[in-house]
């Protein structure tokens, strides 16, 4: 019998690609800006939505975005604020922003 290996152990990480929401959330955030989720759904909507998609298309990537922010937080990738305030990702409801790491300071 072959011995067990992890699938992933041969795969060099140049070889990984990142989630494309994860590639929309830094690219917003690189400049130094302060994003709303929304704002990060709206511009993958209007990427992807064909002409004949409802103006509301965007709500469908909300979820993905905030998903994919809160595992970029716990990477130290990028903080998620409320009210200014950097939040344990782990916590993260109601209306937040995303911007580089903050410290906690």
């Amino acid at each position: 019998m072959a011995p067990m290996t992890d699938e992933n152990e041969n795969i060099d990480e140049d070889e990984i690609q990142e989630d494309p929401v994860r590639l929309y959330i830094m690219a917003a955030v690189e400049s130094g800006a302060i994003v709303s989720p929304n704002d990060i759904a709206i511009q993958i909507a209007g990427d992807r939505a064909k002409a004949s998609d409802p103006d509301d298309v965007w709500r469908k990537y909300l979820l993905a975005v905030k998903q994919q922010a809160k595992s970029l937080a716990r990477a130290g990738r990028i903080s998620i604020l409320r009210r200014g305030k950097p939040i344990d990702p782990n916590k993260m409801k109601g209306l937040v922003k995303f911007s580089l790491p903050v410290n906690e300071d």
